[in-house]
């Protein structure tokens, strides 16, 4: 009786592990029959417990299974996000973040607002963190906007803006800033893409849209 026990114990114990990882179907699939062939005659495995055994045998194989196949599909998709990502090189790409490159002439600053805003004030620092010039806007509508910013008179270089917004009652308006570049590299870290844009790395699942560079 006490090895048969210890075979039901087993049992138990064998099922945890299999739910930890560490145990793989052809073992646990052994150890069932060695309960069959190890059970008292006079007590017999109960066959509810034997079918709930079954049960969620056949449960944790198909969540095995299950968490293969996400992994494939993880890998698939990283592989066709790094290919998209190379492809990029040499295009315009418009991505969420706060930079602009002055081009000597004029760059458009481009935003989000939640709601139509009657106020609209951008702020644009050097890479210094200075603030260099500011910006007026009015009566703009929610969603996608931008705003001139002639830098004729401002040094070829990276500089942040940031966008302050307020509706017709003087409340204050949740805006996102936008930027824009040709992307001249890319770089993997940890498998994920980074696109060198304006000489940042912008992570490429931050891309809002991709059009070819102006002639």
């Amino acid at each position: 009786m006490s090895n048969i026990e210890s075979i039901n114990s087993d049992s138990s114990l064998n099922m945890s592990a299999m739910q930890a990882g560490t145990v793989k179907t052809d073992d646990f699939l052994e150890m069932m029959v060695a309960q069959l062939q190890n059970q008292d005659p006079l007590d017999p495995l109960d066959g509810t417990d034997f079918t709930a055994q079954l049960a969620q045998f056949s449960s944790l194989e198909q969540l095995v299974n299950m968490n293969g196949q996400l992994q494939s599909m993880n890998l698939y998709q990283s592989s066709l996000n790094n290919t998209g990502s190379i492809n990029l090189i040499g295009k315009e790409i418009t991505a969420e973040g706060d930079t602009v490159k002055s081009n000597g002439l004029s760059v458009d600053l481009t935003y989000s607002l939640s709601a139509n805003a009657q106020e609209v004030k951008i702020k644009i620092y050097d890479e210094k963190g200075s603030l260099v010039n500011t910006l007026e806007s009015k009566s703009q509508k929610e969603g996608k906007n931008s705003v001139a910013w002639d830098c004729s008179s401002f040094e070829n270089a990276n500089y942040t803006f940031e966008v302050s917004a307020v509706d017709s009652n003087g409340d204050e308006i949740p805006a996102s800033t936008k930027m824009s570049g040709k992307v001249t590299g890319v770089t993997f870290k940890k498998g994920y893409p980074y696109l060198s844009v304006n000489g940042q790395e912008i992570p490429y699942e931050d891309i809002i849209s991709v059009n070819e560079p102006a002639v």
